[in-house]
């Protein structure tokens, strides 16, 4: 599996789990609880493959934090009714603009 394939996978059991942190209410339900531990165990699991693969280190973070951040800000507008307004907006074109430069940086 390439480190990219690793990344995604990273993200998306990181933000499987950030969103199962909100459902598991303090910890006080068990199915989402399950899914944080799993989730993160998960996540650490994929980035430390990533970083084995040679993808450099702040690439590797940037993409996986700033992918993360615009997911779980996504799911929480469309599925947990959270707020979302034009400074998020902004802020998250921000992170992502962020990400991108780290991205051309490291390649030069």
């Amino acid at each position: 599996m390439g480190a990219y394939l690793y990344l995604a996978l990273a993200i998306a059991a990181e933000v499987t789990a950030t969103v199962s942190l909100k459902l598991s209410d303090g910890f006080s339900r068990l199915g989402p609880s399950i899914f944080v531990v799993i989730g993160y165990g998960v996540a650490f699991f994929a980035l430390a493959r990533v970083l084995k693969l040679g993808l450099p280190i702040g690439v590797a973070y940037a993409v996986w934090a700033a992918a993360g951040v615009a997911l779980v800000a996504i799911v929480g507008v469309l599925f947990l009714k959270e707020p979302f307004n034009l400074a998020m907006a902004a802020g998250l074109v921000l992170v992502i603009g962020g990400v991108v430069l780290i991205e051309v940086g490291s390649s030069q």
